[in-house]
């Protein structure tokens, strides 16, 4: 069996450690053989590959980013795009893809299967807003990165009497915001899952510089 694999949407930690894992479990036990698809969806789109064996996975555990590279090229929304993908897949013998990507990537790997396209998606995505899976890879990096934000911004809001606001990453969830929020100590989090009244939240900011506390 000849699998390709790609990677789409934003990078994140454990990108290039799933590739490597992959590869290593599918030549090792099952004696496949596997090709990389370059840029996200673009790649099967554009019959763009790259080698992709042991030794090109050699080494890139510690490494961030991908070694494939990423996109938001997505095949739903060009003419023919499931066509073209199907038509390369089968020039290039390819029985199957591992999809590596969030709510986007794998949203089209499902269209895709829908259309007979042999697809496996693995949930990539610092937002963690994918069902069926607990955490996604991504996600556990971002949260620390967060609170450690947090933890910094404590003694700057202090010292100067101030009210800080943190934006976080997380589009429609709010995983980020309430993970990092309850470790960094924030005052006030909010969540687009959750309905809040502004005067309520400017009352509780309004009672922090009373206290002058941070």
């Amino acid at each position: 069996m000849r699998v390709g694999v790609l990677t789409g949407g934003g990078d994140c930690p454990g990108l290039n450690a799933v590739i490597r894992a992959v590869v290593r479990k599918g030549v090792a036990e099952y004696g496949y053989d596997f090709v990389g698809f370059r840029d996200g969806w673009r790649g099967p789109l554009e019959a763009d590959t790259q080698a992709l064996d042991i030794q090109a996975v050699r080494g890139i555990l510690p490494r961030g980013g991908t070694i494939l590279g990423s996109s938001r090229t997505n095949p739903m929304k060009i003419d023919g795009g499931v066509e073209r993908i199907r038509e390369n897949l089968a020039k290039l013998e390819v029985d199957a893809l591992v999809a590596i990507g969030g709510e986007d990537t794998l949203g089209v790997a499902t269209r895709l299967y829908e259309h007979g396209v042999q697809v496996i998606g693995v949930p990539k995505t610092i937002d963690n807003d994918l069902g069926a899976t607990d955490y996604t890879f991504g996600f556990d990096t971002a949260v620390n990165i967060a609170t450690e934000a947090i933890d910094r911004l404590h003694t700057t809001a202090e010292s100067h009497r101030r009210v800080l606001i943190v934006e976080v990453m997380g589009r429609h969830a709010g995983w980020i915001a309430i993970h990092s929020g309850m470790a960094g100590g924030a005052n006030v989090i909010l969540i687009p899952e959750q309905q809040f009244d502004i005067e309520q939240v400017c009352a509780w900011v309004e009672s922090r510089f009373r206290t002058n506390y941070a």
